[in-house]
């Protein structure tokens, strides 16, 4: 008989957001690598006592929840405790707390020993909230991760990515060894909410994600001249601000035109004050698309516009890649067994792919085959503290993950 009880999985996520939300706001404030990361980390090792599991975090800061099976193949299900600062109280978090049930589950019905090894993860900083380099613990864990790029990056505060790592007990130059823990992967499952309006404008509470978009993320600072708001005729300004303006307006075509999305998530002026033309102007650009060529056609795009709009406005403009990651295809077994578990739980379901970012993108990169579930988020909202998903869909989400475990763990004796 089964064990399984989607019902706890609801209350431990309502006790996470208890324990690690802003009282004010009641968004999560997860952040990586922050105090409130950490008790959130220790809560889940509690969560998980009474289990016959070896658990361990690996050089990239991952922690490994291992159940131990008759094979060494091993299922991963995977997700992520962090947040972005006054996020939502589901991102990330309901991977895990669905995956910890599904072990569960198997450890009971198997008496502690399945067929074949089940491994659940726990990725260190999927989101990049903090630095700017999402999937920093799955990118080391996939051999994509460079440290020399990534270790002087800093916090609003100043403080490095590689000392921040180091508090945590994380050594940047050692990361890449968590590649090992991939040895005997045979397939990786991730759970998540849409983050997005799918879903539910087709009334739909569950899909299989048959792949992520793309990503191009850079910074681009434009330069003109500062000078006085009042002395300074219209005609004769180098007006920083107004080809960084021309352009975030202009990539809303650039997005229709190629069938991706493109957003200017942040805008630094300089000097910054009421009185004084802007003098440098420093703008981020991200774009996505699930195509590998309609991605770069919207950058080399977006970098014409660009000079174009700094030449309107006598102004210079310089471009520096912040991150970027290709298209990834999941695999097409997992998704016909993902798509499979969702309509057995829920009647119908949709296959759609994912904008935002995940960290099993990078598994899919390593090799592992890989697929993730969607469920419906209200209102297509997420990284905010109303992020909300309906408590009965939550529970389905469960008993579909469960299901897609039992059919990938067949899938997985059947390939061996």
């Amino acid at each position: 008989m089964s064990t399984l009880d989607p019902k706890r999985t609801v209350e431990e996520l309502k006790e996470l957001r208890a324990l690690t939300s802003d009282p004010n706001t009641g968004g999560a404030m997860r952040v990586a690598w922050t105090d409130t990361w950490l008790k959130a980390r220790a809560w889940l090792r509690e969560k998980t006592q009474g289990l016959p599991l070896e658990i361990h975090n690996d050089e990239a800061g991952n922690t490994w929840y291992t159940l131990p099976g008759k094979s060494k193949k091993a299922l991963l299900i995977g997700g992520h405790m962090d947040s972005v600062p006054n996020g939502g109280w589901l991102d990330g978090c309901l991977n895990v707390l669905a995956g910890l049930e599904v072990l569960r589950r198997i450890c009971d019905q198997y008496q502690g020993q399945p067929p074949v090894t089940i491994r659940l993860v726990d990725w260190a900083d999927e989101e990049g909230a903090r630095f700017g380099r999402s999937l920093l613990g799955s990118s080391a864990c996939a051999g994509t991760f460079d440290p020399d790029a990534d270790r002087n990056r800093t916090d609003k505060d100043g403080i490095r990515l590689e000392d921040a790592l180091q508090r945590c007990g994380v050594d940047i130059d050692h990361m890449g060894k968590s590649r090992k823990e991939l040895k005997h992967a045979a397939a990786y499952l991730e759970l998540h909410i849409e983050q997005g309006p799918v879903l539910e404008s087709m009334k739909l509470p569950l899909g299989a994600v048959i792949g992520t978009f793309g990503v191009e993320r850079h910074m681009i600072k434009f330069v003109g001249q500062a000078a006085h708001s009042g002395s300074t005729p219209m005609d004769k300004r180098r007006d920083a601000l107004a080809p960084a303006a021309k352009l975030a307006l202009e990539i809303r075509d650039i997005a229709e035109k190629h069938g991706g999305v493109c957003t200017v998530g942040s805008c630094v002026t300089k000097p910054g004050i009421p009185t004084a033309v802007v003098g440098e102007c420093t703008i981020t650009l991200d774009q996505r698309n699930l195509k590998a060529g309609a991605l770069k056609r919207m950058y080399n795009d977006a970098v014409k516009a660009s000079k174009r709009f700094a030449k309107e406005e006598k102004c210079e403009v310089e471009w520096s890649r912040i991150w970027n990651i290709e298209p990834i295809l999941f695999h097409k077994d997992l998704i016909k067994l993902c798509y499979e578990a969702c309509v057995e739980v829920a009647g119908k379901a949709h296959k759609l792919p994912s904008g935002p970012l995940h960290d099993a993108a990078e598994m899919a990169r390593a090799g592992v085959p890989t697929v993730m579930m969607f469920v419906q988020s209200l209102r297509g909202i997420s990284h905010n503290p109303i992020e909300d998903t309906k408590v009965e869909h939550i529970e389905m989400s469960v008993r579909a993950l469960d299901r897609l475990a039992d059919k990938a763990i067949a899938w997985i004796l059947k390939e061996s």
